[in-house]
């Protein structure tokens, strides 16, 4: 197909020239292609060739054996690598990940039939144009996700292909085609399998993409049931509560699709009332509350998170935010200073957005006072920082030396008595000198407050 015109790189261009020189095959393939023709920019270029990898190392200068018992070498332009993976036919798939054995052949087609989507079985190369054997190039005007060849062979390959499936159309916009489809709805068990860690890749992709709705999808195909069952008893777990319009699972969806692409936001509103049909009660007039289920959610979330093989700061961060997102008061300036100090000055700004997302996943009911709260809070917040008030102990005038210097000694007093302090100027922020704080009546005052 020699209409279609992609952008080599230069580095890309190099390898492949070295390749045709030498008598070999080459061309760019997969993603590169896919993305090249949907005018994003590729995050990678990676290359197939004909040359066995022996060859290929012998072509180049450096190259880093990066998985050579499956066909690729990695190839390093200065210190920019390109993986180069010889034609192969899988063998016998044992584990949904790993063909027990590859066999190098000299047939691109053969190569690109192992492939997993339609729209990554492209390649490309500048002499003889798009090779699209699997029409990939119709799937892409189809908007389309569809197996190569048969889609239960394929998945049975490898079975984070069924995430994959779903990722892509969230990145992408697409929708999957129906036989892929249904082969994900019966192969879906077999995602156990995978490791947790690729399993975490995949999902926080599909969460960070411009359509993290997709959530729908993974919950009607059945991989939620495997991947993260805790979210499956949201669907359909009812809210009889004026401020709310939709059940648990709908509303989840909602809230995620209604704040930033942030990866621990995100996350944050996936499990944010991932408690809620665990702590719902139903009171005499019918309506339903779900009293605890933050703080309950903050400990499943992290326990969701670990099981996912997430890292700690994400784990922590995640915990707090969902810890917190319930958390309201009325909007005085006192008040932010209060909150702020008591969940953390740097999570503040991010539990307002929270506030936010929330809001628009809920009913039309306090609407528009629930937003006007959030802007004051806001507004009172950036004043605060502005006017270098007071939130933490390390903003605080007097610190543990001062105390020592007074004849405080070190250990659990100094350190309540700093804390008492720390209250005393949140109340009131020009409090917040050393002559104020180290007045021998008021420590005196703070000592016998919390010998109580």
């Amino acid at each position: 197909m020699k209409d279609i015109k992609i952008n080599i790189p230069e580095p890309a261009k190099r390898i492949l020239n070295t390749l045709h020189s030498a008598g070999f095959e080459a061309y760019v393939v997969g993603g590169c292609v896919r993305d090249s023709i949907l005018g994003r920019e590729p995050g990678d270029w990676d290359i197939t060739t004909s040359a066995k990898p022996e060859e290929v190392k012998k072509l180049f200068g450096r190259t880093i054996d990066t998985g050579i018992a499956h066909g690729t070498v990695t190839v390093m332009d200065g210190k920019e690598g390109f993986e180069v993976t010889t034609y192969r036919i899988d063998g016998e798939y044992e584990d949904s990940r790993h063909p027990k054995e590859v066999t190098f052949t000299s047939n691109l087609v053969e190569d690109l039939k192992r492939r997993d989507f339609t729209i990554n079985a492209m390649a490309y190369s500048e002499e003889d144009g798009l090779i699209d054997e699997f029409d990939g190039l119709s799937d892409i005007d189809k908007k389309l996700i569809r197996c190569v060849g048969n889609p239960i062979e394929r998945f049975s390959e490898d079975a984070l292909r069924m995430m994959r499936a779903v990722r892509f159309a969230a990145q992408l916009g697409y929708t999957i085609e129906n036989e892929t489809r249904e082969a994900i709805k019966e192969l879906v068990p077999t995602l156990s399998k995978i490791s947790a860690e690729r399993i975490q890749v995949e999902l926080v992709k599909l969460l960070v993409s411009p359509n993290p709705g997709e959530i729908r999808e993974l919950y009607e195909t059945g991989i939620t049931g495997v991947i993260m069952p805790e979210f499956d008893k949201c669907v359909g777990c009812p809210q009889n509560n004026q401020h709310h319009a939709y059940e648990v699972g709908e509303h989840i969806v909602k809230s995620v699709e209604a704040i930033r692409a942030d990866k621990a936001l995100r996350l944050t509103m996936l499990f944010h009332d991932i408690e809620k049909p665990s702590c719902r009660t139903t009171d005499e007039e019918g309506v339903d509350h779900f009293h605890g289920h933050a703080e309950k959610g903050a400990d499943t979330a992290f326990a969701i998170l670990r099981r996912l093989k997430f890292d700690r700061d994400t784990m922590d961060l995640v915990k707090r935010l969902i810890k917190y997102h319930d958390y309201r008061f009325p909007a005085t300036k006192k008040n932010v200073r209060k909150a702020a100090s008591k969940v953390g000055v740097d999570i503040f700004p991010l539990l307002i957005e929270i506030h936010d997302a929330d809001t628009v996943a809920q009913s039309d009911y306090l609407r528009d006072e629930k937003f006007a709260w959030t802007k004051q809070v806001r507004d009172f917040f950036e004043e605060i920082k502005k006017d270098g008030e007071c939130l933490t102990l390390a903003e605080l005038s007097v610190n543990g030396k001062d105390l020592m210097d007074k004849g405080i000694k070190p250990g659990k007093e100094l350190g309540l008595i700093l804390k008492a302090m720390l209250s005393d100027v949140i109340e009131e922020p020009s409090h917040n000198t050393k002559e104020y704080l180290l007045q021998e009546d008021r420590l005196n005052e703070i000592r016998k407050m919390i010998s109580e």
